[in-house]
């Protein structure tokens, strides 16, 4: 996935004890998977952000991925309209973000198509496994 959106090669031993934290602490976040026919063809991870600003918390998409053979039929829509309704149903919640590549022009105009907007925020970083 990395590989394909962002040109990363992924450590195998750093992302697999990373995918098992999430389901051991769902404090850290959670899992979406679209199915066909009992078969995963798309995932994502939700993580969170807490605002002070708005005494809510933002959820983070993060992580996507839909099988080659499953694009553009839907599978990351249906899967970013159940955040969006997980997000409008919890008070405790106040909007939905993500990043993506400045390359990646497919998965931009998706989101767009979907209603999200470009942030005024650019995203700084200090990444120390780098």
């Amino acid at each position: 996935m990395a590989l394909e959106t962002e040109g990363k090669t992924l450590d195998e031993s750093l992302v697999t004890p990373g995918v098992a934290a999430v389901f051991a602490s769902p404090d850290k976040g959670f899992y979406i998977v679209a199915e066909v026919d009992g078969t995963v063809v798309g995932s994502l991870l939700i993580t969170y952000e807490w605002s002070d600003w708005r005494n809510a918390t933002f959820l983070w998409i993060q992580s996507v991925f839909v099988d080659a053979n499953y694009r553009r039929q839907g599978v990351y829509t249906a899967m970013h309209n159940h955040v969006i309704a997980l997000t409008e149903a919890d008070d405790g919640l106040c909007g939905v973000r993500l990043y993506v590549e400045r390359t990646n022009t497919g998965a931009q105009q998706t989101y767009k198509s979907l209603g999200m907007d470009h942030s005024h925020y650019d995203l700084y970083e200090i990444d120390f496994l780098a």
